[in-house]
């Protein structure tokens, strides 16, 4: 299948989607952003993901984590709500409402080998209503058959869905789904093609990202080698989230997501130099992230 070359998207088509909160704006009508995350192993990826999204603007702020993992997100950061997956379901995520929007973000810190993980990762396909982006170990579910069957019914039901993953969790995502060939050997082609397989936004993530809704595929390229380490991309995947949770369209919240994230890891390395930066300082940095890409629109 031919695809059309991936479009770029200039400042100023960017900065107009920044989510500038009204005068009079309360934490609800800012975005409520969920965060399925943090297993006992991994509890810093679901703090990243989760002060991310405040970062970007979601007034409020869930993790929903193991047991294990609360006083880390609790002592991490203070202003997020913790809760315990345990007695917990996934019909008590956030649901949108007029002037109250919402989101949720499954798997960063989910354990990819864990059937726990992966059964909450489900749950959470099969009852999320508003946006939701997978990422991380909630990948490993969603390329299984249970989880491709989520999917479609997803985009059968008109539910939003955003996909994050890096070059190997694509590349099982598109064994599940029998993408071979030249559409899994080139990034544009294979973003193109996960996100109609899935039914989603595909955000493949690399020294150059591919953003693609199936239909039109956007290149963002001016990242750094500074977020080459773990965790970046649970920085990212809350950013996208929060955005989602503030009423961003499907596209535009992953284009202008993945551009804050890369403004954000270059503002970082100015600051800590490319060896240095660590996925804190990523997030430490998006409100000057913002900045750049405010004064350059």
């Amino acid at each position: 299948m031919s695809e059309p070359a991936a479009e770029r998207w200039d400042d100023a088509r960017l900065a107009a989607l920044l989510p500038w909160p009204a005068p009079d704006a309360n934490k609800y009508a800012r975005g409520a952003l969920a965060v399925v995350g943090g297993c006992a192993r991994y509890p810093g990826a679901a703090c990243l993901a989760a002060a991310a999204g405040q970062r970007a603007g979601a007034g409020y702020v869930t993790v929903v984590c193991a047991p294990e993992s609360l006083a880390v997100v609790r002592g991490f950061r203070p202003s997020l709500v913790a809760r315990s997956w345990e007695g917990w379901q996934a019909a008590d995520l956030p649901a949108a409402r007029p002037a109250r929007p919402a989101a949720a973000v499954v798997g960063p810190g989910l354990d990819p080998a864990d059937d726990a993980c992966a059964r909450l990762a489900l749950a959470v396909l099969a009852a999320a209503a508003s946006p939701l982006l997978v990422d991380g170990g909630a990948l490993a579910a969603l390329a299984t058959g249970e989880g491709r069957a989520l999917a479609a019914a997803r985009a059968a039901q008109g539910r939003v869905t955003v996909l994050t993953p890096h070059g190997g969790e694509a590349a099982r995502l598109a064994r599940g789904a029998r993408i071979g060939g030249d559409a899994a050997a080139d990034p544009a082609r294979l973003a193109a093609a996960l996100a109609r397989a899935y039914g989603a936004v595909c955000v493949l993530k690399g020294p150059d990202t591919h953003v693609s809704d199936g239909a039109r595929t956007v290149l963002v390229d001016r990242g750094t080698a500074a977020l080459a380490k773990a965790g970046t991309g649970d920085v990212l995947a809350g950013v996208v989230g929060a955005l989602l949770a503030q009423g961003a369209s499907l596209l535009e919240a992953a284009v202008l997501g993945a551009t804050l994230h890369a403004e954000a890891g270059c503002a970082a390395a100015d600051r800590m130099t490319a060896i240095g930066v660590v996925p804190e300082d990523v997030v430490d940095a998006l409100p000057e992230a913002v900045r750049r890409l405010a004064a350059a629109g």
